[in-house]
């Protein structure tokens, strides 16, 4: 089952084709509501299987709605260590079967819930399901990798791909890429940006640590 998460990013940097997902889910996917993403699920109509989050930019009304229509509602009371989205995850990993978790409205205007949204998959609650978690949003799609080796197939929306070491990497090979590496470490968090994809797949592998790979266009 695919369990898609909607946080609180701009609807601006949405999917195109996210508002018609909305409205004409398929059977083998639900949806789950972090903070006021939850708000925005009910008001298209959509019942989440479960709305988390402090709501603190919902109105009473807006809270009273989520409540109501959501299957199971998490209003929490005051500020955790961690965000509403991770707290999301926590409980999908906690209650729900999945084989991938797909999250939309996590980048958008904020650097700083981008960086959160990229680097909560290195804590250790998170990590052994970062290769079921993508990121999605108007231009980008983005996967994580533990070590090993990986195909990963190109999508027909997007140019470039970038290969981001979120922590020390030991031993990256890009296989086929445009642009290869040959068994590189890299001691510190790096982004290679602005690889293409030469045929319709591409291949790589790593020894340790987390590698992001992220599909984008302009």
């Amino acid at each position: 089952m695919i369990v898609n998460l909607l946080v609180g990013g701009p609807v601006s940097d949405w999917p195109d084709d996210l508002a018609d997902h909305l409205r004409q889910a398929a059977d083998d996917e639900v949806w789950v509501g972090a903070d006021y993403g939850a708000v925005r699920l009910v008001k298209y109509g959509v019942k989440p299987v479960l709305a988390v989050g402090d709501f603190d930019s919902s109105t009473a009304e807006e809270i009273q709605l989520v409540k109501e229509k959501a299957t199971k509602s998490v209003i929490r009371p005051k500020k955790e260590d961690v965000t509403d989205t991770m707290l999301a995850l926590r409980y999908i990993i906690q209650e729900l079967q999945f084989d991938k978790i797909v999250i939309y409205g996590a980048t958008g205007a904020r650097l700083d819930q981008l960086l959160s949204n990229l680097f909560f998959v290195l804590m250790p609650e998170f990590k052994p399901y970062c290769e079921q978690i993508e990121l999605v949003d108007k231009w980008n799609t983005v996967k994580f990798h533990l070590p090993g080796t990986h195909r990963l197939a190109k999508l027909s929306t997007t140019r470039y791909l970038a290969f981001v070491c979120l922590n020390a990497v030991a031993d990256l090979h890009l296989y086929d890429a445009k642009y290869q590496l040959d068994g590189v470490d890299f001691a510190e968090p790096i982004s290679l940006s602005s690889n293409e994809f030469v045929g319709n797949t591409t291949s790589f592998s790593f020894q340790s640590g987390v590698v992001c790979t992220i599909q984008c266009h302009d």
